[in-house]
């Protein structure tokens, strides 16, 4: 038996949970996210808050369930507060600028790389060094961040690179000459 799963996830004022079959629907007013449910999982919608339930008692949908209670309590909080992810450049020349939905990166490449956000997804750069992502689909918002990472990831020896903001980077001692 899951126990995340059978916590109730509380609604704000604003959000609206419809569930029509295996579909969910959260609106709010940051946007609308849409998710398919797994077979012999449902949600009950109360006044306040709804919860998740499983239809049956097969090891595969008790497993399940308290992975869907986490992605439909993510989406109202995407939908309600919305999500940001802060990432910061380190390095000389290393700089990056927003042009409407496009990043325009100088990683220090003989060229610069470019990278078109995603529908839902916003931007904001602060002294060309900290770059903030903003949305409201917590797993889009993951997988943005992981990708402009993965164009120049944090090197241990001089930290040169793209890293978030919260994550510490064990340096190495460079090579010693006698």
């Amino acid at each position: 038996m899951s126990r995340v799963g059978k916590l109730p996830i509380s609604l704000p004022s604003g959000v609206k949970v419809e569930t029509k079959g295996s579909t969910v629907t959260v609106e709010g007013s940051k946007g609308k996210l849409v998710r398919q449910l797994p077979e012999g999982i449902e949600i009950k919608i109360e006044s306040d808050s709804l919860s998740v339930q499983t239809i049956g008692d097969v090891a595969k949908t008790t497993s399940n369930q308290g992975l869907v209670r986490s992605l439909v309590a993510s989406m109202v909080t995407g939908v309600s507060a919305g999500f940001e992810r802060v990432l910061q450049i380190n390095g000389v020349g290393y700089r990056v600028a927003v042009e409407g939905r496009n990043l325009n990166f100088s990683l220090g490449y003989s060229h610069p790389v470019e990278y078109e956000l995603p529908e839902g997804m916003s931007a904001e750069v602060d002294k060309q060094m900290n770059l903030t992502i903003r949305g409201i689909d917590k797993e889009l918002m993951g997988s943005v961040a992981a990708k402009i990472r993965s164009f120049r990831e944090p090197e241990p020896y001089k930290g040169k690179g793209i890293k978030y903001a919260e994550e510490r980077i064990i340096r190495k001692a460079g090579k010693t000459g006698k």
